[in-house]
């Protein structure tokens, strides 16, 4: 499992009961969690002086229930800043897992020696972006949500990335890398982290199981002829590990070569010092 562990302003403090707490910066929050089905002892504090908590309802969706928490504040990670705001379906804005992949790219774009040309859909609020840019490529970030967008803007802004050579597209993704792959763009490298279900700005439905595979065979012509490295994130339980990678490596491996590898991302529990599983990620690398 590849895990984000360099946290300071966030961490999974206990889980049990199919919630966990969590410390955002000053702030502690209990959310749902579908990974979370053990029963262990709740005794941090937290779980009874929480600031907000997100409620489950058993017709679906749920709501927030909040303890004296702002409606926006801000946590850092290595340089990095990002504004929460707690909205529909549990989510805060960022999710923390992915600062393991932030870190192996990091790497890669700082060790690369060249420029680097990087396309980020599905590019939500600008987490992969932001350390992208931060370490030194050039990015192009695409997500149908206008919100979305302009939220990921105001982070790069706080991030003191406001003129850093960021593109920023308001787009349905599958459509944008059909109209690049017709103007001849290319990228050295391409982030993707799909919703397991979602719709365009124009209504267009994207499922998972039934697009993504399609997706990654349209990216793989926008691969430059010396590409870095190729991500894929899933939330979803149906795509494992090994069937990211085995995607993976019959689209990009026979054109490309390099390898792939595919793991579990998680975070680590306060409590237990156990890991907490979170998705799943897939990388190819030359």
């Amino acid at each position: 499992m590849w895990l984000a562990s360099k946290w300071k302003d966030y961490e999974v403090i206990d889980c049990s009961k199919g919630e966990k707490l969590e410390r955002w910066g000053a702030y502690l929050l209990v959310r749902p969690d579908p990974q979370v089905i053990w029963d262990t002892p709740r005794t941090h504090k937290g779980w009874k002086k929480m600031h907000g908590h997100y409620h489950r309802s058993s017709r679906g969706g749920g709501e927030w229930e909040f303890f004296d928490l702002p409606r926006q504040w801000s946590i850092d990670y290595e340089g990095l800043t990002f504004n929460l705001k707690p909205f529909s379906f549990k989510h805060t804005g960022l999710f923390p897992e992915q600062a393991a992949n932030w870190d192996w790219f990091g790497t890669k774009i700082r060790e690369a020696g060249r420029p680097v040309k990087l396309l980020n859909l599905f590019a939500y609020t600008g987490g992969a972006t932001l350390a992208a840019a931060k370490a030194g490529a050039s990015v192009t970030h695409v997500d149908a949500s206008k919100g979305m967008v302009n939220w990921a803007r105001e982070n790069a802004q706080s991030s003191g990335l406001g003129n850093a050579p960021i593109r920023w597209i308001v787009e349905d993704c599958v459509k944008f890398v059909e109209r690049e792959i017709r103007r001849g763009n290319l990228y050295d490298a391409i982030i993707m982290d799909p919703p397991s279900y979602g719709r365009g700005p124009k209504g267009e439905i994207w499922k998972i199981e039934d697009s993504i595979h399609q997706l990654v065979k349209l990216c793989t012509q926008l691969l430059s002829d010396t590409p870095l490295f190729f991500l894929i994130n899933s939330y979803t339980t149906g795509l494992a590990p090994a069937v990211l990678s085995y995607m993976i490596g019959v689209e990009i491996l026979p054109k490309f070569g390099g390898q792939v590898q595919a793991e579990e991302i998680g975070l680590l529990v306060a409590r237990t010092g156990l890991a907490l599983p979170c998705g799943a990620s897939g990388r190819w690398e030359a």
